[in-house]
């Protein structure tokens, strides 16, 4: 009977084994890392009625959100047949690539630029240039002034320094505010100039830290207080590392006017 028991326990540790390998084996096929490539491209137009952004490259992934088609997202690199992306709301996931047309930067720098209420910001970049700065704000319309006017109002309710017009950020602002009009779309990333921060490169600006609000209404002061009730545009409002802006206000989309706010610091 000793003999026997011994026998049935030997078995069983070897049965053990044998499923753990199994399962060590299944989990090492099942959660391999599949190679990530470079693309030649940063923004996509979305093709399908409504794309599924995944939280990874694979129909077994959860749906995080979803895109309608012809908006613009941020892609950032390939994994087998799927993209990772960027889209409004911040969300970061994976899309099938058959619904996403590429979209190449206009490398000859004509063209307008990019453009609710969306915030972003970031550290570090710039180039050479930016002198641009004015003490005063005798080029801004009156649209410009005025959320110039309340977003410096909220600054100093909160003890900050007030921002200065740097007329260079302020043509940048113009620029993404009308293309953001001219191509009907509303994001952080343009699909002429990438990025907040690709622009504000493209035209040679300089700066230590920058950041981007945009907003769709039909009040200057509207838009300010969304803004103002929203956390990432709030703290590009109130960074004190921001000495810098500008602001560009275009008539004519769906929501009245679009709005883009630049800041820097230097």
């Amino acid at each position: 009977m000793k003999i026997i028991s011994i026998k049935k326990k030997n078995l069983l540790s070897l049965s053990i084994v044998f499923v753990f390998i199994m399962i060590v084996l299944i989990t090492s096929t099942s959660f391999g890392m599949q190679y990530y490539y470079k693309l030649d491209f940063s923004t996509g137009l979305v093709t399908a009625s409504k794309l599924n952004v995944r939280s990874g490259p694979g129909l077994n992934y959860k749906v995080i959100t979803t895109v309608n088609k012809n908006e613009y997202i941020r892609v950032f690199a390939g994994v087998g047949n799927w993209y990772v992306v960027q889209v409004e709301g911040d969300y970061v996931g994976a899309v099938s690539k058959d619904y996403i047309k590429p979209i190449y930067p206009n490398t000859s720098g004509t063209g307008g630029s990019s453009g609710g209420t969306s915030g972003s910001n970031s550290s570090g970049g710039g180039t050479s240039g930016g002198s641009g700065i004015q003490s005063n704000t005798a080029g801004l319309t009156n649209d410009e002034l005025e959320v110039f006017n309340l977003i410096n109002k909220q600054r100093e309710n909160n003890g900050l320094e007030p921002l200065k017009i740097d007329s260079e950020v302020q043509n940048v602002a113009r620029i993404k505010a009308k293309d953001m009009v001219d191509n009907n779309y509303f994001s952080h990333t343009s699909p002429i100039y990438g990025s907040p921060f690709n622009m504000l490169d493209s035209f040679k600006i300089s700066y230590k830290t920058a950041g981007e609000n945009i907003a769709g209404n039909s009040s200057n002061s509207a838009a300010v207080t969304a803004w103002m009730n929203s956390a990432g545009h709030k703290a590009n409002i109130l960074n004190s590392n921001f000495n810098y802006t500008g602001i560009g206000v275009v008539n004519g989309s769906k929501y009245g006017k679009i709005y883009v706010q630049m800041f820097i610091g230097k």
